[in-house]
């Protein structure tokens, strides 16, 4: 993932972690607030495709009971 040009706004908040793990970061030269966002971008990333998933289920599981009684629209164009 590339930095954005301007960086957004950052808050600072009280994060209550495993101190074993936060020790070993440490030792290791982990940035915790680099780390503990890209984790938190990644959870709210998968959070928000589940629930769309969830949202739309109706409509991809007729599309996809369409296409299996009718086959794929353009299929006779296909080159594979």
């Amino acid at each position: 993932m590339n930095a954005p040009d301007h960086p957004a706004p950052r808050r600072a908040t009280n994060l209550h972690l495993e101190a074993a793990l936060v020790d070993e970061a440490r030792r290791l030269g982990v940035n915790l607030s680099r780390a503990a966002e890209a984790g938190l971008r990644r959870a709210v990333a998968e959070e928000a495709a589940r629930r769309w998933q969830e949202e739309n289920r109706a409509a991809l599981h007729s599309s996809n009971a369409w296409v299996e009684v009718h086959g794929l629209p353009l299929a006779k164009y296909r080159m594979f």
